[in-house]
Formats: C-alpha cells, sequence, structure tokens
C-alpha cells in the first residue's frame, strides 16, 4: 500500500486514502490533518452520511461523507474514533482483514467500567483486537489531543519535529500505520506489541501532557481535560518518547473522573 507524503499546497493529490469511522474530535482532527497532508478520507459515523455536510465541506474535495459499512469496504486503513465503551458496536464482518487504527482510551466511570482492565490482565486495546478477531490493530493517535495534531506536524528531517507512538501484534500493519504518521507529518516510535500499550495510556507520562506541557495545579479531571483541548502543542522528539515509556510503570488504568 504505503502512503506518499505531499507538499500541502500541491495540486498532485495522493491516491491513499484514509477511512473514518466516528467524527468526534478526534476523527474530524486526523480527517482535517490528513486532507491538509494531500491524503483523501472517507467519513462515516452512527448518524448517517447526511449529518457530515458541514464538516465535508470543511474539509474540502478530497473529503466525502459514507455510511461506516461504505468505509470499511472501500478502504484499507480505518481509524475507528469511537469512545471505548461502545467498541464493541463495530462490525467484525465488514472489517474483516483490515488495519484498524485504534485511538480509543479506557474511561472509568460510576456507571461502567471493566474488570479485566482494572486488574491490568490486558489492555483496552487487546479488548479491541479481541473483538475485531480478523483485522489487524494498531493502537495510535490516543495519546495526543486533536488541536496539537494539527498544531505540530513538521517535514519530515525538521529538528523540532514531533512522535507518536504506536503499538500492534502485526509488524506489517504497524509498518503501514508508521508510514501514515510520516506522512501525516509525524516520526512514528514503534513500541510493540498490544500488550505493551499501557505505557502510552492515560495515566501515564506520555498522555497528552508532554504536547502541551504541565497543567496549572490543582484541576479537576474535565478541567484538565479543556485545558488540554485548548493549550499550544508542545513538540515532544523521538528520543523523549523512547525514554518515558521505558521508565513507564504500569498503574491503574484508564482515565478517571
Amino acid at each position: 500500500m504505503g502512503w506518499r507524503q505531499n507538499s500541502e499546497r500541491r495540486t498532485d493529490m495522493s491516491t491513499s486514502t484514509l477511512g473514518i469511522i466516528g467524527t468526534g474530535p478526534v476523527g474530524a482532527g486526523v480527517a482535517r490533518r490528513a486532507v491538509d497532508a494531500g491524503l483523501a478520507v472517507v467519513l462515516s459515523n452512527s448518524r448517517g452520511p447526511e449529518t457530515l455536510t458541514d464538516l465535508v465541506a470543511s474539509l474540502g474535495a478530497n473529503a466525502r461523507a459514507a455510511t461506516p459499512a461504505e468505509v470499511a469496504r472501500t478502504t484499507e486503513v480505518i481509524l475507528a474514533a469511537v469512545p471505548f465503551a461502545v467498541h464493541e458496536r463495530l462490525s467484525r464482518a465488514e472489517l474483516d482483514g483490515k488495519i484498524v487504527i485504534d485511538p480509543m482510551n479506557y474511561v472509568v466511570t460510576e456507571e461502567w467500567r471493566r474488570p479485566e482492565l482494572d486488574r491490568d490482565e490486558l489492555t483496552s486495546s487487546e479488548l479491541v483486537q479481541r473483538h475485531l478477531s480478523g483485522s489487524k490493530v494498531v493502537k495510535a493517535f490516543h495519546s495526543i489531543g486533536s488541536p496539537q495534531i494539527n498544531q505540530l506536524h513538521r517535514a519530515r528531517g525538521a529538528a523540532d519535529r514531533t512522535a507518536l507512538p504506536l503499538h500492534g501484534d502485526d509488524p506489517v500493519a504497524r509498518k503501514e500505520v508508521a508510514g501514515l504518521l510520516d506522512a501525516l507529518g509525524f516520526d512514528a516510535v514503534d513500541l510493540g506489541p498490544l500488550a505493551g500499550s499501557w505505557r502510552t495510556e492515560p495515566g501515564t507520562p506520555l498522555y497528552a501532557s508532554p504536547y502541551v506541557g504541565a497543567p496549572p495545579a490543582e484541576l479537576t479531571p474535565a478541567e484538565w481535560v479543556a485545558w488540554v483541548q485548548a493549550a499550544p502543542g508542545v513538540p515532544l522528539s523521538a528520543a523523549r518518547l523512547e525514554e518515558l515509556a521505558a521508565a513507564t510503570v504500569r498503574g491503574p488504568a484508564g482515565f478517571r473522573w
């Protein structure tokens, strides 16, 4: 497959297409970066293509709306930007054989939790892979906010190019997603299988904070999320990302409200 990176002002567009299921902040943010980088995107959500008219218009001619089934049928690499709590609604049959990028994070609430994650028996991405048993799941875009995705991209070789982590059990799929990250303007740090993705999940030093800097003291979880969404991006090098990942100690899973 392979991803070709185009300079942002060129007219020769890439033939590579990214499918996206879910058009919240992550899905819409990655779509914007992909279109600006010269890729085509096919977007879908649970409410129907007609609800995406404004978003598609804002993205331009290289974006179109579809149903999740059409996204799965017409694209090979698909960002599943849905809440982790509803990941089992993703169609196992439709996504069979596809590379599925998992940006989901486990959010613990009083109403919903997963005991196997609370016991650190698995990671959330291992559960996604278990559900999508015929897909090749790669964890990525889960540790950086969508505003920072659209602020921190740089050309390959730039001294302040930001790195993003990825995890996956299939090495070919990991390489494909690394190529996508490069096309979008980021270095990729391959941290191996999904079992190790706890190193970059909520509560770890690599989740969000390295891309925005230290927040004000004594924020509630809701205030912290709002602050991260508004904060200017801070570059994170591949070397620093690897240092933080190596030093991370496993703690309680999930983001806790």
